[in-house]
């Protein structure tokens, strides 16, 4: 009868410290949950509510239209164009700011052995340009009448295209300007992943005379996978962020709509045209969106990752 007692009165001892530890770890994450309500779980759902309406943000009526701001936009034939843009630009972003810092963490970490402190910096510092003053300095560099590319094209008989007119062309420079800035973060992150697989490997692997792309692919990549989807994740949400603020300065989404993207398509429809009710819908879709892409990533990519220990 004693034992017994003893193991009652430790469970309802363990019971308490559970239910303490509980409390305690509520009472930590009070701050956090507040500042996510307020800030983020509020604004959602008030974003949600706004896209069954009507309204153009003065009026003090709002009119209930249901899925009717769901259906303009799909059916919009803006959307079809905005998509293909923010598709584009994606591929573009992982391209220059994820495939490129990728290969130039490798060789700085394993094939390059002097100067690396500073490419490391000369590759960083660009990143804490702001990116208004960066967008007036590329546009200037790629200035197609007297721009310094411009220029140079001039002195070998090469005509400088008028980029911010050109469909296409347009999504290509404002990615190198919005790159600029994402470019030096991911350059740092990537080389501390890559620099995590040991040297052993590749000196083995070197000894094997194996190519050096062959270690980059075979070896180097899958053992810095989790910093690189990390990365990728980054760079295809920050790059669709940070493009907002070049094409705003300095091409308006234009021309017709050629250089806009899902996210500055919903700032348009909303502070342009004030269609509250179509913004706050492509914001609902802009955030599927994205839902989507994280999806995929995990389906199809994560599993796939190595994660040490």
């Amino acid at each position: 009868m004693k034992t017994e007692g003893n193991k009652k009165q430790r469970r309802d001892t363990k019971k308490q410290r559970l239910q303490r530890e509980k409390g305690l770890a509520a009472l930590l994450l009070a701050p956090t949950l507040i500042v996510f309500s307020i800030f983020m779980f509020w604004p959602l759902i008030r974003t949600v509510e706004l896209s069954f309406y009507k309204w153009n943000m003065s009026s003090p009526d709002k009119k209930f239209v249901g899925l009717d701001n769901y259906l303009k936009v799909l059916t919009s034939p803006v959307i079809g164009k905005v998509l293909a843009n923010t598709l584009w630009y994606i591929l573009l972003f992982i391209l220059i700011d994820f495939v490129l810092p990728y290969l130039i963490s490798y060789l700085l970490s394993f094939v390059i052995k002097k100067g690396n402190a500073f490419y490391k910096t000369s590759l960083f510092m660009p990143s804490l340009i702001s990116l208004v003053v960066g967008a007036i300095i590329m546009s200037w560099i790629f200035n197609p009448l007297s721009g310094p590319l411009a220029s140079i094209g001039k002195s070998f008989g090469i005509e400088f295209p008028v980029w911010s007119q050109t469909s296409g062309l347009v999504i290509v420079v404002l990615s190198l300007i919005t790159s600029w800035k994402i470019f030096g973060y991911n350059i740092i992150v990537l080389l501390a992943g890559v620099a995590s697989v040991p040297m052993e490997l590749i000196e083995t692997a070197r000894l094997e005379k194996t190519p050096n792309w062959q270690i980059f692919l075979k070896i180097v990549v899958p053992m810095s996978a989790s910093t690189g989807i990390y990365v990728l994740l980054i760079t295809v949400v920050w790059g669709l962020q940070w493009v907002y603020t070049p094409i705003n300065v300095i091409t308006q989404g234009g021309p017709n709509n050629g250089s806009s993207n899902i996210i500055y398509a919903v700032y348009k429809e909303a502070f342009n045209v004030f269609q509250t009710g179509s913004a706050s819908a492509l914001a609902i879709l802009t955030m599927l969106f994205f839902g989507l892409l994280l999806f995929l990533e995990i389906r199809f990519v994560e599993k796939g990752i190595y994660y040490e220990n």
